[in-house]
């Protein structure tokens, strides 16, 4: 079956890693020139992942049978609905359901309308006057987001990354002033707890959940500097977390079923990867946020242990047939990213990265290219994440030390790495939060 994956990121190379070794020929759309994809593909077109008219046209003319979405950007601007109308199945969500993600104010009044647990306090705004006076109105720490999207990095919290009233004001009108996300803006109540990931594939009725996931999205260790697209993530062997019980899980998956059916009730069904970023509180799990496909580093996380043809997956996707009989493997995952020096600020790009890929495959781990560039024999590092390298083994303390012995045979004078993910120290904090919010 010839398959279209759209974006050139380490998640994309996951997914055509996925879909090559379950037997599909690949094509890509793609705007940066990304190795480990280009090795896979039949053929590749680099091109702007929202120019849909040309990703369209390069569609038909490899005759693919299927489209595998990556990022949320084409989603935006409608590509799975202009595929699906030339005839080409898509594992993603039209437009219309896509909002999910593209619209964080459509995701909280859909909870709200359809009585769906998990959902926050929130209020929306079109304009930073109004905004600014429901903060104090509110009395209340909050957390501040563009309503559209910002690549994962729009969102900062009051008492996190905002310390004063006055940093809340400056945020809002710089939301405001540059149009981030559409310009406007959603408040949210803060929730205090630990985050978690849960994804799920979904066929518009059915849903299978995957291995729960842990991402880091600040760039420091520690959990400090700014907000990143993700610096790194695990999974444990009993594909829960350590902090996260089997009701804890059943929950947070009741809110993503409940989520799919009212989607269905609106006359737009889901189909593709459902993802659902959720804080554990002292009361359960709270939804964050959605995302209309798979995250960026945990697709790495969950694909590289899917036992389950993914090509098959994919087919009863679009099919309407998804089976519960979807196996992962009972292996523990730790992802961290190479990035370039100065990611989540001022990165460093066009430096050169040096990979000793086959000591890399000795080590029990497994790298996949990112948003860098391929020059020649070079690997250059563009201005976001570079490559991820993904420690498999039989627990998270294995894992972990297996991405580090891969990480010793990457080099380059500019880039950085997030060593602390997967490590017990972080790990046992975030065990030792959670205790301390059920205790009280």
């Amino acid at each position: 079956m010839k398959v279209l994956v759209v974006g050139g990121g380490g998640r994309e190379h996951a997914l055509s890693a996925a879909l090559y070794s379950s037997g599909a020929e690949i094509y890509s759309a793609m705007k940066n020139r990304n190795p480990g994809i280009v090795r896979l593909a039949k053929d590749v077109c680099l091109i702007e992942e929202t120019d849909v008219i040309n990703v369209v046209k390069f569609a038909k003319s490899s005759n693919v049978d299927l489209a595998v979405m990556g990022p949320e950007a084409p989603l935006e601007v409608g590509l799975v609905n202009l595929l699906q109308a030339e005839g080409i199945a898509c594992v993603g969500p039209t437009r219309e359901a896509a909002r999910l993600e593209t619209s964080k104010s459509f995701a909280r009044e859909l909870m709200q309308r359809y009585d769906i647990p998990g959902n926050l306090h929130f209020a929306s705004f079109d304009n930073s006057k109004d905004a600014k006076k429901f903060i104090r109105d509110s009395g209340l720490e909050l957390a501040i987001k563009p309503i559209g999207l910002t690549g994962g990095k729009g969102v900062k919290v009051m008492g996190e990354h905002l310390q004063t009233i006055q940093d809340a004001d400056e945020y809002l009108e710089e939301i405001f002033r540059q149009n981030m996300g559409g310009g406007g803006v959603i408040l949210e109540e803060r929730a205090v707890g630990e985050e978690f990931t849960l994804q799920v594939f979904c066929d518009g009725r059915n849903i299978i959940p995957m291995p729960l996931v842990q991402d880091h999205k600040r760039a420091y260790e520690g959990d400090k500097g700014p907000n990143t697209g993700g610096m790194g993530s695990y999974s444990a062997e009993d594909h829960l977390l350590p902090f996260v019980n089997n009701n804890d899980r059943d929950a947070a998956l009741n809110i993503m079923r409940l989520t799919i059916e009212a989607m269905a009730r609106e006359g737009h069904p889901y189909r593709g990867v459902l993802y659902g970023q959720f804080m554990l509180t002292c009361e359960g799990p709270r939804v964050i946020e959605f995302n209309a496909r798979f995250g960026d580093p945990e697709a790495m996380n969950v694909l590289s242990i899917l036992e389950t043809p993914f090509l098959d997956i994919c087919q009863n996707i679009v099919d309407g047939s998804l089976s519960k009989d979807i196996s992962f493997a009972r292996k523990a995952t730790v992802c961290k990213y190479v990035v370039p020096k100065g990611y989540g600020t001022s990165p460093q790009a066009g430096k050169l990265i040096e990979i000793n890929e086959n000591a890399i495959a000795r080590e029990d781990a497994r790298i996949y290219f990112a948003m860098v560039n391929e020059e020649g024999n070079d690997i250059l590092t563009t201005t976001s994440r570079s490559i991820g390298v993904v420690g498999i083994d039989d627990s998270i303390q294995a894992a972990e030390e297996a991405c580090e012995r891969a990480l010793d045979h990457i080099h380059g004078e500019a880039i950085f790495v997030r060593h602390d993910i997967g490590k017990a120290e972080l790990v046992n904090k975030r065990i030792e939060h959670i205790a301390k919010l059920r205790k009280a």
